[in-house]
Formats: structure tokens, C-alpha cells, sequence
């Protein structure tokens, strides 16, 4: 079952966004979980009531301690799909406001039950138009929603004169410029634009990261940090290529001893990967500390090559590209002397 990871700042506009998208025939199969800090939720409140499934974890952010909750979350919404008494076609998760995603991403992709059964398909985050640069500037959450972030929704556009949300427009291009923007006019989204590409199995967003990054590196400006905010200063996107196949053992090595040595520091990895024997290539993506099971891409048989890319914060760029240029040349090396 796919998952889309709906988030964004207080008071940005989320739940009235998921109102409106559980209102359209292309979200009527979904189930949705809620999460509220504080000792009462309060969003599902807001939530009207349609044929989609609710369920509110409490009492927590979502990202501090869901593993308690998502067993069972997680396990009955299976549960139902499997029995055929409620037949989903996505699970929403609506955060906190005050949330910080990447630990919910790196739960989506390695806890043992979600891994086997769903998804990750977009991370949409919504940005408040009024309040959004201040928010980005002064919580480090509110700037890692959009660094995150596959795909940016822009709330109260129609609060905003043009100075004012040109600078912001021009703010999220330098912190996330691959993530397509949208505006929400009346809470509303296109639902398609939403649901989108299938972020992180299928090549096509992937592709998108890379021939943004392309351009970014042809105009020499790979810092996407933003001046006086201490926790978005020395963030910058780096590109990793390899032309040729490689061996799958070798290669999972090398992305075991990247995650090891900079864990904290990487934000963020997608990429897709040419293997040698293997009769389509595979998505490779990461969140800090953890790398999700390489997924088959078979959509895309005839793909060669490795692309990857790496979004980092007060990392040192060159080591990791002299380190991955290590790796191919001992590849090339180890190549020779089986083929030799």
C-alpha cells in the first residue's frame, strides 16, 4: 500500500488540505492516521467525516515515539485491507506541526511490518505563505519539512502581496529546488499533482533530482542554506555517477561505510542503480543513519548507469566524492582482474 507523508509547520493548513483531498474521488479509498501533540487531539476534529479511516495517535510527537503506536496502527489497517472488509488504496500520515520528518522517514523505511507491506510514495509538505520564511528561519523542523520534502504546497498565497511571496518562492527554490511547487487556492490541490510521481520506487522522480541537481551544478551554486539561520548553514546537494554496472555486495558496502560516516550529516539520498547481473535496475534512497532494501525497478529495464544524490548539512563534499571515486576505482580494478 502506498504512503504519502503529509507535513508542514502550525498552523500552515494541513488538516484543512487533507479536508479537501478526502473530498475527491481519488482519495475515497484512503486511510488516514492523525497525529495531534498534546494531552487532547484536536485535528480530527476538523477532519469531516467521509468513508476514509481515521486513526489518532496521541499524547506525542509523531516522530519521538510512534514506534509504540504504529505496530497496532499499522497492523489493524493491514489487517482490514487483507480481509477485504475495507479495501485501501493509500495511508495518509498527517504529522505534528512541530514534527521533525526524518525519523518518520526512516521508520516508513525500515521498520520490519511497514517495509513488508507499504510503500513510502510522497513526503508533501505544506508551507504557509504569511508565515513560512519566518518559521523556515527560526525552527530547525519547519526548514527540514521542506529540505525533505518530494513535493511543496504553498498555503494563503491570497493573504500575501508579491514581494512577499516572491521572496518566499525564491526561498524554497534554494533549500529544495528539485521538489515541484504548487499553491493551494481555498485549501484546495489538484488531488493528481498530490499523488504524483511514486517518489521512491519510481525512477522518474529520481530522474527529476538529477537533471535539477545537473543544472545547479552548471550555475556553481550547491548550497541550498539560507544566510542568518544557524541550523541551515553548509546544506548543499552533491551528485554521484557511475556509467557503467555495478556489483551489488561491493556497492551496499560502500553505502553501509557513507551512512556510517555520515549519518547525521545526510540528509537525504535518492538514486537509482545499474547492477551487474540483474535484469533491472534498483531505487536506492536514505534518511540519515538508514538505507532502505534496494527495491526493483522493473518499469525501468533498459536504464544504465548509477545516479545518486545526496543532500548534506556540514559535511565535507569532496571526501565524499573522492571516497566514491575510490570505490569505482577499485571496482574497475576488481573487474579487470576477473575478466583478465
Amino acid at each position: 500500500m502506498p504512503v504519502i507523508l503529509l507535513t508542514g509547520y502550525l498552523g500552515c493548513g494541513k488538516t484543512t488540505l487533507l479536508n479537501r483531498l478526502l473530498a475527491t474521488p481519488a482519495f475515497s479509498r484512503t486511510a488516514v492516521v492523525i497525529n495531534e501533540f498534546g494531552a487532547e487531539p484536536l485535528d480530527p476534529l476538523f477532519v469531516e467525516q467521509t468513508d476514509c479511516d481515521v486513526t489518532v495517535l496521541e499524547n506525542g510527537c509523531l516522530c519521538c515515539d510512534i514506534q509504540g503506536d504504529v505496530d497496532g496502527v499499522v497492523g489493524r489497517l493491514f489487517g482490514q485491507r487483507a480481509t477485504r472488509l475495507r479495501a485501501y488504496d493509500r495511508l495518509v500520515i498527517e504529522t505534528s506541526g512541530i514534527a521533525d520528518p526524518a525519523p518518520i522517514l526512516q521508520m516508513l523505511i525500515n521498520h520490519p511490518e511497514v517495509i513488508n507491506n507499504f510503500r513510502l510514495e510522497n513526503v508533501i509538505t505544506v508551507v504557509d505563505a504569511v508565515h513560512g520564511t519566518q518559521q523556515i528561519a527560526e525552527h530547525e523542523e519547519a526548514y527540514k519539512q521542506v529540505v525533505l520534502a518530494d513535493r511543496l504546497i504553498v498555503t494563503k498565497a491570497d493573504l500575501c502581496d508579491a514581494t512577499q511571496l516572491g521572496g518566499l518562492d525564491d526561498l524554497l527554490a534554494r533549500l529544495n529546488p528539485l521538489a515541484p511547487r504548487t499553491r493551494a487556492i481555498n485549501g484546495e490541490a489538484p488531488p493528481g499533482w498530490v499523488l504524483g510521481e511514486a517518489a521512491q520506487d519510481d525512477g522518474r522522480s529520481t530522474r527529476r533530482w538529477f537533471d535539477g541537481l545537473r543544472e545547479l551544478e552548471e550555475s556553481r551554486d550547491l548550497r541550498l542554506g539560507l544566510d542568518g539561520s544557524k541550523h541551515i548553514e553548509g546544506v548543499l546537494a552533491c551528485s554521484l555517477v557511475c556509467e557503467k554496472p555495478l556489483a551489488w555486495q561491493a556497492f551496499r558496502r560502500w553505502l553501509a561505510d557513507l551512512h556510517a560516516r555520515h549519518g547525521e550529516r545526510l540528509l537525504r539520498l535518492k538514486g537509482i542503480a545499474e547492477l551487474r547481473g540483474a535484469p533491472v535496475p534498483v531505487a536506492i534512497h536514505g534518511v540519515h543513519h538508514v538505507l532502505h532494501t534496494a527495491q526493483a525497478l522493473p518499469h525501468l529495464a533498459g536504464w544504465r548507469g548509477t545516479r545518486l544524490v545526496l543532500i548534506l548539512q556540514n559535511a565535507d563534499a569532496a571526501a565524499v566524492g573522492a571516497s566514491w571515486e575510490a570505490f569505482l576505482k577499485g571496482e574497475s580494478e576488481r573487474l579487470l582482474q576477473e575478466t583478465g
